[in-house]
């Protein structure tokens, strides 16, 4: 070796390995390199320090560590043939957790092969290896640059193939810059693919961003060519509403999540009526069949004996039946003919008292009641329409015993009450063509809480199963922005059999998703009220500032190859900083992600006071 390296070696090297316990290896570091900083041909290095790396020199294999920690050690007093004599009064030692190694192509490698031996000499790392550690792409590989790292500043490059074919997680307290990394993540995604094949990308990449708070529609915010949907439930028609076809929204599975159905009674009769409605619809004369249906419950209900049962099915019918007025004006009700008689429990004609209807069932024909289903048309609205059918099924159900009212009928009041929302949200009369852009962003900042749960689980299991049974090789991505307000597992806004199916549904998604080639992306300030089975499924964290107990606690339990220190500098991120760590990187890096330009960035920064209250001109 010359002079010159042996010059070189002299600068970098910090000490030599004194102790080491399993993966702990502790260095004693040199007296005279104790300096902060290093000067190596024209670079300042940073001198050795907590949370900085260090290269341990095994004949020739570099083994690289963390810095976990560091302790001053006082020597004692010994004696020599003069007497007692002091020496230099401390040895600086540091902590150091073995991390990975570089190997004979100089690129780092996670995970210990070998452990040092007691002796081996320790080296500051020069920025060629700083970069090596940083360095989570091959030459030929597709990547993407949106973050620098925290301390020395230069772009690290993140994999296509390792982390966008993966399940990602954005974790951080309001304002810690989660929503920039988002956006700055997909913007330089959308950018590569665009330039690498157009066409290709816009059939075979498809992601739809779930924008809880209207923070990324923005013209320029991820991309130009997006289909923004500012949904709803506020004014007397949406904005936007979502094409669906029929068949969607006539699915078991949709029309149970719309109604909140219970699992035993509730789903079964849903699926009664969407049998029964799927019988008349199919035939040549629907509306006749129908109609007749509906005349044979009506004559069945005019026999029968139980008052009570009996006025309450013919509310039923009232629901169905279209309303008709005096000529005052005044609504005639459909049973204003009849009257029922006490005694023997059943109703005559007011016009002839005589005619008992159980005795003189001919009568029926006669009624207002019975002429009034001659002017039934079906409904022009999908869920109005189905509402009809229910109600026609459960009087079929009532008359036969076959089901309790109290248990079936607050299934189609659920739905009546969210009959208004479904139709400013959803469009089933023009043909289901969802994907004009292959970016779709749903903005619910204007939705009422109960459709804000509805609305992503729906869209996200029809668009789920079709991508699945297609079995195409297109790739379908999910973001869900503010995660934790439909992946909770706490809720008392709704029954728990509600909850199970919802949260059951994306843990599906993130379980099974990944050999279809659909990916979930979340974003969330709170991690620990995110189901703990989506939490431990993403391949790959984004960490920002997080001091919430349980919340870190969370990240513990998910992210079991944070080491310690990393783990313990969470709270104290600044913005913008986070800690990357996953499948896509072979050990977790403190990175600084890249701040958009104003144009592009999410509508998510805090509201400055001196902007909006400008300080008083004192010339004026």
């Amino acid at each position: 070796m010359d002079n010159v390296a042996l010059a070189s070696e002299a600068i970098l090297r910090i000490g030599e390995v004194i102790e080491v316990q399993g993966r702990k290896v502790f260095i004693l570091v040199d007296k005279e390199k104790n300096l902060s900083e290093l000067l190596f041909y024209g670079d300042v290095l940073k001198n050795i320090s907590v949370d900085s790396y260090v290269e341990i020199r095994k004949g020739f294999l570099s083994l690289i560590g963390k810095v976990e920690g560091e302790k001053i050690v006082e020597d004692k007093e010994e004696f020599n043939n003069v007497g007692y004599e002091k020496r230099d009064k401390s040895k600086r030692i540091l902590s150091v957790s073995l991390a990975g190694y570089l190997n004979l192509n100089g690129r780092f490698v996670g995970g210990v092969v070998e452990m040092p031996l007691i002796g081996n000499e320790a080296y500051i790392l020069t920025k060629s290896k700083i970069h090596a550690i940083h360095s989570l792409t091959d030459k030929n590989q597709g990547s993407v640059t949106f973050a620098k790292t925290d301390t020395d500043s230069f772009d690290v490059s993140f994999p296509i193939k390792g982390l966008f074919n993966s399940h990602i997680a954005v974790f951080g307290n309001t304002g810690s810059g989660k929503s920039n990394t988002v956006a700055a993540m997909y913007q330089q995604l959308v950018k590569y693919l665009e330039t690498r094949n157009k066409i290709a990308f816009k059939s075979n990449s498809r992601f739809v961003l779930f924008d809880f708070n209207g923070e990324y529609i923005a013209d320029k915010c991820i991309t130009k060519n997006k289909t923004v949907f500012n949904l709803s439930t506020q004014k007397q028609q949406g904005d936007d509403k979502i094409p669906i076809s029929e068949n969607t929204l006539m699915d078991l599975p949709s029309l149970c999540v719309l109604a909140d159905a219970t699992e035993k009674t509730q789903k079964p009769f849903i699926k009664r009526t969407l049998d029964l409605r799927s019988k008349v619809k199919g035939s040549q004369t629907s509306l006749n069949y129908f109609k007749n249906l509906l005349k044979r419950a009506i004559t069945d209900t005019l026999k029968m004996t139980d008052k009570t049962k009996v006025f309450l099915i013919i509310d039923y019918f009232r629901q169905v039946l279209p309303e008709v007025n005096n000529a005052d004006g005044s609504l005639i009700d459909v049973i204003s003919d009849l009257e029922w008689f006490n005694n023997s429990n059943e109703f005559r004609t007011k016009t002839f008292p005589q005619n008992y209807l159980q005795q003189a069932p001919q009568e029926i024909n006669n009624t207002i009641l019975y002429d009034r289903v001659n002017q039934v048309e079906f409904k022009t609205d999908t869920i109005s329409d189905f509402i009809d059918f229910a109600y026609l099924q459960l009087a079929f159900d009532l008359i036969s015993n076959r089901a309790m009212n109290e248990h079936i009928s607050p299934v189609i009041n659920k739905l009546k009450s969210k009959q208004k929302d479904i139709d400013k949200i959803f469009d089933t009369t023009e043909n289901e063509h969802i994907w004009d852009n292959n970016f779709i962003i749903v903005n619910l900042n204007d939705v009422n809480i109960e459709m804000k749960k509805t609305i992503p689980l729906l869209l996200s299991k029809f668009l789920y199963s079709d991508h699945k049974v297609n079995k195409n090789k297109k790739s379908l991505t999910f973001i869900i922005d503010e995660a934790h307000n439909i992946l909770s597992r706490e809720s008392s806004r709704e029954s728990e059999s509600w909850k199970d199916y919802r949260l059951e549904t994306f843990e599906e998604i993130i379980k099974e998703g990944r050999k279809f080639g659909v990916f979930v992306t979340i974003s969330s300030q709170r991690p620990s009220d995110i189901s703990p089975t989506i939490t431990s499924q993403a391949h790959n964290y984004f960490i920002h500032r997080l001091v919430n107990q349980k919340d870190l606690i969370t990240i513990s339990n998910a992210v079991s190859y944070i080491d310690k220190v990393t783990e313990e500098s969470i709270p104290i991120l600044p913005t913008g900083t986070c800690i990357f760590s996953g499948v896509a990187s072979p050990m977790p890096l403190k990175l600084k992600v890249n701040v958009l330009p104003d144009s592009a960035q999410p509508q998510s920064t805090t509201l400055d006071f001196l902007e909006i209250i400008p300080e008083l001109d004192v010339n004026e």
